[in-house]
């Protein structure tokens, strides 16, 4: 706690910046599922290559007011939430998208999770997530943009290999924390831990997770 409020207060002016990316290297992944239209997400680049785009968390969260039910619209958040997560970085995330849109699992996934986590059974969302491609680092992000419980809950938060080195660096064991190897329990127990100490520094738990996101396991000089 000592290492994180010294962070807290370091980085307390900064935020979560929009994530640039390149429609261009998308289009051919998502025009044969008719997901295309998803690449007008956010707004343009002022700088840049031309053609760039910038989403943010934010648009994530319109996007998911806006589709509701729809199974589709859920598809389409999905790739918002892909393409986010991905940026200019993960040169795979396109292939990856591209796998799981063609699984057959997906329209029941997307359902079944988003319901888990507004039953506020993270365990369950975990356990449940099962498409081509996707792995914990993204499916979280698909938790985080899907909950759109009460700011008082226990919101679901990204779990990723930066997050995760960081909270490692810190000295903490998910582990050791759920008293478990099982995964479903110990992103759960994360999620809990994190709004714990979010409350005790005075910082928003989403904030605090891309505060452990951007110090990407650097602690050493807290």
């Amino acid at each position: 706690m000592e290492q994180l409020r010294k962070f807290v207060v370091r980085y307390g002016d900064c935020e979560q910046k929009p994530v640039r990316f390149r429609p261009g290297t998308w289009r051919p992944r998502l025009e044969p599922h008719g997901a295309a239209h998803v690449l007008d997400t956010g707004v343009g680049c002022v700088n840049g290559p031309s053609g760039d785009r910038l989403i943010s968390r934010g648009d994530l969260a319109d996007l998911r007011d806006r589709v509701g039910d729809d199974p589709d619209g859920l598809r389409d958040l999905f790739v918002a939430v892909m393409i986010w997560g991905s940026g200019t970085t993960n040169g795979r995330g396109p292939r990856y998208t591209e796998a799981a849109l063609s699984d057959a699992r997906m329209p029941a996934v997307l359902r079944s999770t988003r319901q888990a986590v507004r039953d506020s059974d993270l365990s369950r969302a975990y356990r449940q997530f099962v498409l081509n491609g996707v792995r914990r680092s993204f499916f979280t992000k698909w938790f985080a943009a899907v909950d759109d419980r009460d700011a008082t809950c226990e919101r679901a938060l990204i779990l990723d290999d930066r997050v995760f080195r960081s909270l490692n660096a810190l000295g903490w064991s998910s582990w050791k924390a759920a008293g478990t190897r099982h995964w479903p329990t110990r992103y759960a127990t994360y999620v809990s831990s994190m709004h714990g100490w979010a409350l005790s520094l005075g910082v928003t738990a989403d904030w605090l997770e891309w505060l452990l996101f951007h110090l990407n396991g650097r602690v050493d000089d807290a």
